[in-house]
């Protein structure tokens, strides 16, 4: 019998109140070494809340956060999240247009916004630059974030994720704004970063099914502020669940490893 793999996200009886609404009610959620998860749900469910507490920049109402071995209120948290590689289609607003994409993923070094807030060596620059090059763009390492597609700012967005060698890897919602090609070519570079040994877990959330990548293995399905299903996607993400998940009776079908759904008529 195979040893279970060690716990990198383990929240219990987890509750968020903000202005006399819960966001969050109860969740329980663990998530192990090896594993690639995506969240889904409608919005306004908690994802990015969630997502807020598993970065350990939120505390919860109630219940206990442990996000690599680190409890929430009870460790050195500043320390825990450079352990941490996050990426929101809101972030790319805080970077300054002016910065190249190597300066943009070297800066995750030490979590900062520009370049000159600190000192870098040769090998953290030509780190950001491998990166660059790992997720498909390392030739725009010297050129202005404000010349890049939206596709490009979220790989360069992806890459920074990876500086730190991190633990964990949350992206909310990194496809949002992208046109087809520039969501199919985000896609791939997940699904090829999800099926590397080496890549840390991987927290996606989203929408839609369809921007799930073939390699994922988990999936966690949120309705106003509940679990309504989590576990493996083979067994989980199912047409019940999904239509529960959403409100809709929905057809679910998966083809070449791709899902896609609609609402019935």
């Amino acid at each position: 019998m195979s040893r279970e793999r060690d716990p990198v996200v383990e929240l219990r009886g987890v509750v968020r109140v903000e202005e006399g609404n819960e966001i969050l009610r109860g969740v329980d959620w663990t998530v192990r070494e090896g594993e690639r998860w995506v969240v889904l749900g409608r919005n306004g469910c908690g994802k990015t809340t969630l997502m807020r507490i598993v970065s350990l920049y939120l505390h919860p109402s109630k219940g206990e956060v442990c996000v690599l071995g680190n409890v929430l209120g009870r460790s050195d948290i500043r320390r825990a999240r450079e352990r941490i590689g996050w990426s929101s289609a809101s972030f790319a607003d805080l970077l300054r247009p002016q910065l190249t994409a190597a300066e943009i993923v070297m800066t995750a070094r030490y979590a900062a916004l520009e370049p000159w807030w600190h000192t870098y060596t040769e090998a953290e620059a030509a780190r950001a630059r491998e990166l660059l090059e790992r997720v498909g763009v390392g030739t725009l390492a010297d050129r202005s974030f404000a010349t890049f597609s939206s596709g490009e700012r979220q790989r360069v967005l992806l890459a920074r994720t990876l500086m730190n060698d991190p633990g964990l890897i949350l992206l909310d919602e990194p496809t949002a704004a992208l046109d087809l090609a520039g969501r199919e070519e985000l896609i791939a570079t997940l699904d090829e970063l999800a099926l590397d040994p080496s890549t840390p877990p991987v927290i996606l959330v989203t929408h839609h099914v369809e921007e799930i990548p073939p390699a994922f293995t988990h999936v966690l399905m949120l309705r106003e502020g509940r679990v309504l299903a989590q576990g493996p996607l083979g067994n989980t993400l199912t047409e019940a669940n999904l239509g529960a998940c959403f409100g809709l009776d929905v057809a679910l079908e998966r083809r070449d490893g791709r899902y896609a759904a609609w609402a019935r008529r």
